[in-house]
């Protein structure tokens, strides 16, 4: 069997490969989440925190609990992977399990940006704090969102003006 890619596999065997490289991704992505969830966690014991006002608090609070939102999200699928394997489901397994790491990356996208607020705002003035967050937004979205679109994009494209796929 042929798949879309040119590579002879049957569905189990694609499924097996994109179980693989899915995971090599979500280890990218947990270890950083981990980390940070980690350090966020710690920051409530640090002196300096009773002296946080109550915006920077809620910030705090948002973002611990983006980060445990996030670590869930980006572990989930190796949950579900344990719970489904020997259940003949492992195509519907890759699917849901990568619908678990896109909306952990947007996930992830939020604890980072509001971790960088709550650092910045304490760092240097909350006018400058919004606008380094804003513009580090934008690099995130344009490197994990805008660029695999832009590419799929130009895929497509090639494909219907009837030009072969381009390698990397």
């Amino acid at each position: 069997m042929t798949s879309s890619s040119g590579r002879q596999e049957t569905q189990e065997e694609r499924a097996d490969r994109q179980w693989s490289e899915l995971l090599q991704e979500l280890r990218v992505a947990q270890t950083g989440v981990q980390i940070l969830f980690g350090f966020l966690l710690a920051v409530v014991f640090q002196s300096r925190f009773t002296e946080l006002g109550d915006t920077d608090r809620t910030i705090y609070v948002v973002t611990v609990m983006l980060g445990s939102g996030t670590a869930a999200t980006l572990i989930g699928p190796v949950s579900y992977h344990r719970l489904l394997t020997g259940r003949r489901m492992k195509p519907q397994t890759v699917i849901w399990a990568s619908r678990l790491t896109v909306l952990g990356l947007v996930m992830l996208f939020c604890t980072m940006c509001s971790t960088l607020l709550l650092i910045l705002r304490l760092s240097v003035e909350n006018a400058l704090a919004l606008w380094l967050v804003g513009a580090m937004a934008l690099w995130f979205v344009i490197c994990w969102f805008v660029l695999p679109v832009w590419a799929l994009a130009r895929d497509r494209s090639g494909a219907r003006d009837g030009e072969p796929r381009r390698e990397p």
